[in-house]
């Protein structure tokens, strides 16, 4: 394609609507990936492809996923935000876009990518929000969970907390940040690292409950994950409770991502 320009833009979604990002080749379910690509280029009026910062699975939010896509069509920024919302379906929007130089990359060139895990820590079953919240009834201790999940930084194989279709190429990653808080009934995990594998975020969470609940020592979480074996970890945690929020880019692209959300935690994490 000739006389392109490459744009970037800042998506949230409600991973609830959707049967995860990536699109499906044999399949009807809708994923975000089709949706965006199908709004995309409508406005363009050629086929559009996009690419994303960290693909996420089925159930999985995002509030600061970041895509790009090259276009030949000639529209303004206002144009391409406005005509792109319009023709996308509920559960996903376009938050901010803009032409990026060619050499900007949506996966390539992040260094970090940021999730928070939040779960609604309550005796009884919730009406409200049940598919952006994960739900755990058994009392739970944030201060626990938090002593554990700092065995978690630094670079790590972390394949004890890998699933089984990960098609990543090397399950070494590096953890930069993991903290665990308390907000009233609300417990969120927030991670930041390199990259993350296929259910890696919930894995770890399926080892923080039962720390959480005493029924597991703090010491836990370096046993499973020194032992890169996913068999000794515990179960894979509910999706409604994770959220992608952010990714790391060089400052010269001025990609507005950094981490935040859900609108449901902007009063209490700054």
């Amino acid at each position: 394609m000739s006389d392109t320009q490459r744009y970037a833009a800042v998506v949230e979604y409600n991973g609830s609507y959707f049967h995860g990002w990536q699109r499906q080749k044999h399949h009807n379910e809708p994923t975000v990936q089709a949706a965006l690509e199908a709004a995309i280029s409508f406005v363009a009026n050629h086929p559009v492809e996009v690419v994303c910062a960290g693909r996420t699975d089925a159930g999985v939010h995002a509030c600061q996923q970041v895509i790009h896509f090259d276009t030949s069509a000639k529209r303004s920024d206002y144009g391409w935000l406005m005509g792109i919302n319009t023709n996308l379906p509920a559960g996903v929007a376009v938050q901010w876009l803009g032409p990026v130089d060619a050499e900007f990359h949506a996966r390539f060139r992040a260094s970090g990518r940021h999730y928070r895990y939040i779960i609604n820590n309550a005796p009884v079953k919730p009406a409200l929000m049940h598919d952006q919240l994960t739900w755990w009834r058994y009392p739970l201790d944030a201060e626990l969970m938090h002593e554990a999940v700092q065995a978690l930084i630094g670079e790590h194989d972390f394949s004890a907390f890998r699933a089984r279709d990960c098609q990543a190429h090397s399950p070494v990653k590096t953890m930069y940040r993991a903290q665990v808080r308390r907000f009233g009934q609300l417990i969120v995990l927030e991670l930041h690292g390199s990259a993350f594998l296929y259910h890696m975020v919930r894995n770890i969470v399926g080892v923080l409950l039962p720390i959480g609940q005493s029924r597991a020592p703090v010491n836990w979480m370096a046993e499973v994950l020194a032992s890169c074996d996913r068999r000794k970890g515990g179960v894979t945690a509910p999706a409604e409770g994770l959220y992608f929020v952010g990714v790391d880019y060089p400052q010269e692209f001025s990609i507005p991502c950094q981490p935040a959300g859900p609108a449901i935690l902007a009063p209490l994490i700054s």
